[in-house]
């Protein structure tokens, strides 16, 4: 008998970046059972989203995905121009056309060790009310940023069309969501799946706070409460870690850039979710 299946996740692969598309050339199952969580990006280029998302797919029993802000940009050399909404609707159907669940998706039900849980990927974005301290609107936030120099490059790639803002198009997601997990609350706990942090509280270790305002919304800030997550899971600080907010272990999962994680001295890889590699300890 092999051994039992694992709920894994990781995110921020950033295949562009040769070193770490060997890491992902190198990821593989521990069990013929393994799930595996994308938590965001996989790259920029659909081409590269698709790469990293058939290999993987091909490898795990199930992969869930939803995107990060690198999916959403649009770089002037993609071959694929798409913007916006047109560009994540693309993206759903190559999810699709591979196996891969999405936000859009049924929600998948994980009933392997650890479980039932319910697995919710989310697709949110942020609405910039991750503000820096002693700033209160977000004209305000982002011209600190702006004087500082920390300016998120989705300022001039990620494009919220047909939406007026970026803020505008996390609002509309976040209600589509809301409606989306009331409808399985009376089930299984779920686990939360979103390429950011569903709370602030792991942005403030970030070297330079202002990028915060493009870490996430306030607006989600009891979701791991009001939908009793067994856990949630994100991305995108490149901070990999566990902390614990009442009672719920959020896993940041990210590989990050070569340059981050390198120094670290050992290769990045998947995390175990469920079951619980090891108790968890309330904050």
């Amino acid at each position: 008998m092999g051994p039992a299946p694992s709920l894994l996740a990781i995110s921020d692969l950033h295949v562009r970046y040769a070193e770490n598309r060997r890491l992902v050339e190198g990821l593989r199952p521990r069990s013929s059972g393994d799930w595996l969580l994308v938590a965001g990006d996989v790259g920029e280029y659909v081409a590269d989203v698709a790469w990293a998302l058939r290999l993987l797919s091909a490898r795990f029993a199930k992969v869930v995905w939803t995107p990060g802000n690198h999916e959403l940009w649009t770089p002037p050399d993609d071959p694929v121009c798409l913007r916006g909404q047109a560009r994540y609707e693309h993206l759903v159907t190559l999810c699709r056309d591979l196996g891969v669940t999405t936000p859009e998706d049924p929600y998948p039900l994980w009933d392997g060790p650890g479980g039932p849980v319910t697995i919710a990927p989310l697709f949110l974005l942020y609405d910039y009310t991750f503000r820096p301290d002693g700033t209160f609107t977000k004209e305000a936030a982002l011209a600190r940023a702006y004087d500082v120099g920390v300016v998120c490059s989705d300022e001039f790639l990620l494009h919220p069309d047909p939406y007026p803002t970026r803020d505008a198009w996390c609002h509309a997601r976040v209600r589509q969501t809301v409606t989306r997990l009331a409808a399985v609350a009376d089930g299984p706990p779920t686990v939360l799946v979103n390429h950011y942090p569903l709370v602030r509280d792991p942005t403030r270790v970030l070297r330079h706070p202002e990028f915060a305002l493009w870490c996430g919304t306030d607006l989600t800030a009891d979701w791991h409460r009001r939908f009793h997550a067994a856990a949630a899971v994100y991305g995108h600080l490149h901070i990999p870690r566990t902390t614990v907010h009442d009672g719920v272990p959020f896993e940041e999962v990210s590989v990050g850039y070569p340059r981050e994680w390198r120094p670290r001295g050992s290769q990045p890889g998947y995390r175990q979710i469920l079951p619980p590699a090891q108790p968890t300890r309330s904050r």
